[in-house]
């Protein structure tokens, strides 16, 4: 079970924009997330969820999309998140480990894929912009942003060995590729 979600779990791109996300839902993916393990328990991540149209355009211009696809600059309209979860933390309460972002961001995605959602972590932003968009608190700092939304397009994965390319790449047919080091390509003994 486990291993199909995580192995579900990619960086979703292209999405059914017309398929909404509800608020409650995405409030159910923060639940997950703010339950994992938190350095020094601290639990000093925040989350902006947003589910409509209106917030969801204030946040898009912001976005860098795979910076591997050079043909490509970002979803096209009809191929939009239909939300986004914003990971935060207030500038007066640092979180305590710098790995809770992303076991927040992991999980929250694993939520998504558990309900034939899809999602992908943006770091490369304009948090600034972003701040000022939303209008959030001068004490909060963005750190990430995760596009989700059912997902439009199929993602493989490709074995390939230690020596091989990494860089994901789309096929003729829009296929996105992702190349994965075989196992025991990872493992030191």
């Amino acid at each position: 079970m486990m291993s199909a979600l995580v192995k579900k779990n990619r960086s979703y791109r292209r999405f059914h924009e017309e398929e909404s996300l509800d608020y409650t839902l995405l409030e159910k993916f923060v639940d997950l997330a703010h339950l994992t393990a938190s350095g020094a328990n601290k639990q000093a991540l925040r989350y902006y969820i947003s589910s409509t149209k209106e917030y969801n355009e204030k946040i898009f211009p912001h976005l860098r999309w795979a910076g591997y696809l050079k043909e490509w600059d970002r979803p096209s309209v009809g191929e939009r998140p239909g939300g986004y979860i914003i990971l935060l933390q207030n500038t007066t309460n640092k979180i305590g480990s710098p790995y809770d972002v992303g076991i927040a961001a992991q999980t929250i995605l694993l939520g998504a894929v558990e309900k034939d959602l899809g999602g992908c972590i943006l770091a490369n932003i304009n948090r600034e912009k972003i701040k000022t968009a939303l209008q959030l608190p001068d004490d909060f700092e963005v750190l990430l942003v995760i596009a989700l939304g059912k997902p439009k397009e199929q993602v493989v994965i490709d074995e390939i060995t230690a020596d091989d390319d990494i860089k994901y790449w789309r096929d003729e047919n829009h296929i996105h590729h992702v190349p994965k080091i075989k196992l025991a390509d990872v493992i030191i003994k």
